[in-house]
């Protein structure tokens, strides 16, 4: 928020509170206020505003600035800080901040309050809602609550503000505008009109009525120059962390991406491969280097972790990490297709806006072929299939190193016959016992080891003979869905 004191100048124009607005001379309970931080973070969603203000120096009858001596840095309940209590008081999902100016002699506090995303915030369990000025239960209003849970089913995280009340220039300062063009491969206007034009019509920045500009959710997540500027996104950032051996227990090393999305990419990936394993080859007199893991199905696992992630999961974003035999790629939500069929699924993306930006930046496709890639470069370098685990609120991709065939988990075994038998069809091929072996690096000696791992996938209803009629020596496979 850039200006404070010009914001509440604006708000203490209105006639009166508002479901959205309270004013306070010095009342500082911590107990109004962990109340009134979900009333009004709940009734900024049913009126459809970004934030909710709570105002301490305004008299709540006439208005005038007059003051406070509220401190919320010094304020404690009991003897815990009043920040940290109301943090372990306040459902997970609540987004805050307090911040102070001067107007004349006067302070002013002000605590912005994002609006409930997803699901109600919550104190003590409880839910609050405003209605007219005054604080009451959600359950007390039972009309209120069901209009307000079918507009937080309808929000767009994307396209809510990360950051109000700005001048252009600062809003500007705060993006990284030269990427969002050389990106795309143009060139940066010359006036910041132009820039101003196609940052709105993208939606990385609103005009607003006032004349200020806003910049939303979806800019902050892919240009921002620093992330933890915005609070709302603050969160959000990508996290790489590299272990020395094949669990967590000792850390080497661990790095917080600093910037959006869009202009932060190429450099995580460069710094994910510089902590891989690589070695050195030299062919036709020419040398080059081979990681461990092939850099496309990096690139993808990673493009799709940021993308497809559930942006209303709060406290958590994006996560990276290497083990000595492992790469573990985590993101908050559920995958929005059936595992089993993640190959051959028509493209699907839970943040649409942000899915169509990062392929105009040539950073993903929308064409649904990524999984394709992921598969075929793995096997392509005769590793194991990349494996997928979903939990309540997360999935994790795993990519693995390279192991001999009968030191893979026989489940993995499986479940790379199953991948294979997916991408295969999806190139109009079917699997065979020799195509089983060349994806697993294995001499033709190792084709019964592949012959039990056929049978057994059969049995385990992965996979199906094409021709059941056809003779053994000749059979070929599709997936079980086919």
């Amino acid at each position: 928020m850039e200006n404070i004191a010009q914001l509440v100048r604006q708000l203490t124009l209105l006639p009166n509170e508002t479901q959205w607005l309270e004013f306070k001379d010095n009342n500082t309970d911590p107990q109004m206020i962990g109340e009134n931080i979900s009333a009004l973070a709940n009734a900024a969603a049913y009126c459809e505003r970004d934030y909710a203000y709570l105002i301490w120096g305004v008299n709540d009858a006439t208005h005038t600035i007059v003051g406070t001596d509220f401190d919320p840095e010094n304020k404690k309940k009991g003897n815990q800080p009043l920040e940290i209590w109301l943090r372990t008081q306040l459902s997970e999902n609540a987004t805050y901040e307090f911040a102070s100016d001067k107007i004349g002699n006067n302070t002013v506090v002000v605590l912005i309050i994002n609006r409930a995303i997803d699901r109600t915030v919550m104190f003590q369990k409880t839910e609050y809602i405003r209605v007219g000025s005054c604080t009451k239960k959600l359950n007390e209003v039972p009309g209120m609550k069901s209009q307000l849970w079918d507009r937080l089913r309808s929000d767009v995280f994307e396209d809510m503000r990360a950051m109000s009340h700005l001048e252009l220039q600062t809003a500007l300062q705060m993006l990284d505008y030269g990427q969002y063009y050389e990106l795309q491969h143009m060139t940066v206007p010359s006036n910041t009109d132009a820039i101003a034009y196609h940052l709105n019509e993208d939606r990385i920045i609103r005009i607003e009525e006032d004349g200020s500009y806003s910049i939303t959710n979806l800019g902050a997540l892919l240009l921002a120059k620093r992330l933890n500027q915005f609070p709302s996104v603050s969160r959000k950032s990508m996290r790489i962390v590299q272990y020395s051996g094949i669990n967590s227990l000792e850390i080497i090393r661990e790095i917080t991406g600093r910037r959006g999305y869009a202009v932060g990419y190429e450099n995580a990936i460069q710094y994910i491969e510089a902590l891989l394993p690589a070695r050195e080859i030299i062919e036709d007199g020419l040398r080059r280097t081979e990681l461990a893991y092939p850099s496309l199905a990096i690139r993808e696992v990673v493009a799709n972790a940021l993308i497809h992630q559930d942006l209303s999961i709060r406290g958590t974003g994006p996560l990276i990490e290497i083990f000595a035999d492992r790469i573990e790629v985590t993101n908050p939500g559920r995958p929005l297709v059936d595992v089993l069929r993640i190959v051959d699924n028509p493209p699907k993306s839970r943040n649409e806006k942000m899915a169509a930006l990062m392929r105009r930046f040539h950073i993903c496709e929308e064409s649904g072929t990524g999984w394709d890639k992921i598969i075929m470069s793995s096997e392509l370098a005769h590793l194991p299939a990349p494996k997928i685990e979903i939990y309540e609120e997360n999935m994790r991709v795993i990519l693995f190193s390279v192991r001999p065939f009968t030191d893979i988990d026989p489940n993995d075994k499986l479940w790379a016959c199953y991948m294979h038998a997916c991408v295969r069809f999806v190139e109009g091929k079917q699997v065979t016992n020799a195509s089983l072996r060349e994806r697993f690096g294995l001499p033709d000696s190792g084709a019964s080891q592949i012959s039990r791992l056929i049978k057994l996938a059969i049995e385990r209803g992965m996979i199906k003979p094409s021709d059941p009629t056809t003779a053994p020596r000749y059979m070929r496979y599709i997936p079980i869905w086919a």
